[in-house]
């Protein structure tokens, strides 16, 4: 996700929040009947002198160069095609695309993301890539098969990845070194990163500088211990967060906060982690790759760079990303499918890529991005495409959304055992599931 990709450091919880009010209104739309059939998706390149006008869908300015270039260069093979690009800032994306849905007059081309994926597709909002993909105009394999993944629903694909984002963690080399830290060279366990951040908390007290933080951002925290424990958040349409290994993934959480290690969960609720961060009082930040934007610029620019998530039982980081997407409603849809298609190529990922805002999902287009602060090491976030999960999602995501807000806090406070809150939440989560 950010606006910027999608949904910056807010992430999930606004997600969560903006796909509440879309299910009854799209379970009263006229394709609501569920998913189309793959071999029913119609798809046919168009003639050079097809004549259209159709609508773009999208929530973040910064990337409206970047566009103007991508329909520049489709203009030059299909010059009678009109694009008009609609940008809705993301705090009023999904309202507005709700309304669009309920009188089917959703844009020709939107952007899409894995929170609501599943709430369109089912509803029979959005058209196949089957088609273009059967043609050989679209090939999965140029973009992280956990993105493909992402957009597959019930085996149908319905969504070209634009960009992507993982985790790693941002880390203020002044702040370390002021600590007499030392950072790993490669990886690292569990253990030594939470004996590292307890290390620069206690060096660094009298300041109000802590080494790390938690938070309620489960892409950016719990979802990723999670993973690295062996576990899972939601599998096969039921929750993961009763078994042991889910359950460690979030002691992790509640151990760091224990230890002085990281901000209290209410301090973390007043001051989200990534303004602990760019404030200049947290040494080690566990944020996506599109914090990139929120420093290129700033006095901490020289002092940051990038390590990888430390290990648990195994390596992992949440993977996300936008995609680009085709109204099943569409009047222009061999338009809009034209569009889909040249934004999913290399010339338009490239270009996309150059202009600094996301990395592109198109293998090999990513050069920009890690350039952009070449001593970072953001190739730390490319890398980490290799051991990436798909950002846990179902086809109602807002609702055990919401249960995690509301009873997690009590575990990273300490207020109650781990095991108590997620069997709780595993419970909730379960009979909201069942409701899909």
């Amino acid at each position: 996700m950010t606006p910027t990709r999608r949904t910056s450091p807010l992430r999930r919880t606004a997600l969560a929040a903006s796909a509440v009010v879309l299910t009854s209104a799209l379970a009263a739309c006229g394709g609501g009947s569920g998913s189309p059939d793959a071999d029913a998706a119609e798809y046919a390149a168009p003639d050079a002198d097809l004549a259209a006008s159709i609508t773009y869908g999208v929530w973040d300015q910064n990337q409206v160069p970047a566009i103007e270039e991508n329909i520049a260069a489709f203009n030059e093979v299909y010059p009678d095609i009109d694009v008009t690009v609609n940008v809705t800032p993301f705090a009023e994306y999904w309202t507005k695309l709700q309304t669009q849905a309920s009188s089917e007059t959703l844009p020709d081309l939107f952007w899409m993301n894995g929170p609501n994926i599943g709430l369109y597709a089912s509803n029979g909002m959005l058209e196949p890539i089957t088609g273009a993909v059967e043609a050989g105009d679209i090939d999965p394999a140029n973009y992280p098969q956990a993105l493909v993944d992402l957009y597959t629903i019930d085996g149908v694909s319905y969504g070209v990845p634009k960009d992507f984002d993982t985790i790693g963690i941002w880390v203020n080399t002044a702040l370390v070194e002021q600590a007499g830290v030392e950072l790993p060279e490669d990886g690292w366990t569990w253990d030594e990163f939470q004996e590292t951040a307890v290390e620069i908390s206690e060096a660094l007290a009298d300041d109000g500088v802590y080494g790390a933080a938690g938070g309620m951002d489960g892409q950016t925290t719990y979802y990723n211990t999670i993973f690295q424990a062996g576990g899972t958040v939601v599998d096969d349409g039921a929750s993961g967060y009763a078994t042991p290994e889910a359950q460690a993934g979030l002691q992790f959480w509640t151990d760091l906060i224990a230890s002085g290690g990281s901000p209290s969960i209410q301090q973390l609720t007043d001051t989200t982690a990534d303004q602990w961060f760019t404030s200049g009082k947290l040494a080690m930040y566990w944020g996506g790759s599109w914090f990139r934007s929120a420093l290129t610029d700033s006095d901490l620019a020289e002092d940051v760079t990038v390590l990888p998530l430390p290990s648990g039982e195994e390596q992992a980081t949440v993977i996300h990303g936008v995609a680009n997407v085709v109204s099943a409603t569409s009047t222009e849809k061999q338009a809009a499918q034209a569009l889909q298609v040249f934004l999913a190529g290399q010339e338009a990922q490239q270009q996309q890529g150059d202009s600094g805002a996301v990395i592109p999902a198109f293998e090999g287009t990513q050069s920009s991005f890690t350039a952009s602060m070449p001593d970072a090491d953001l190739q730390v976030f490319l890398d980490a495409v290799e051991y990436s999960r798909p950002l846990p999602v179902s086809l109602n995501s807002a609702e055990w959304n919401a249960l995690e807000t509301e009873l997690l806090p009590q575990a990273f406070s300490g207020e109650r055992p781990v095991a108590d809150v997620a069997t709780d939440l595993a419970e909730q989560m379960d009979a909201a599931l069942a409701e899909e």
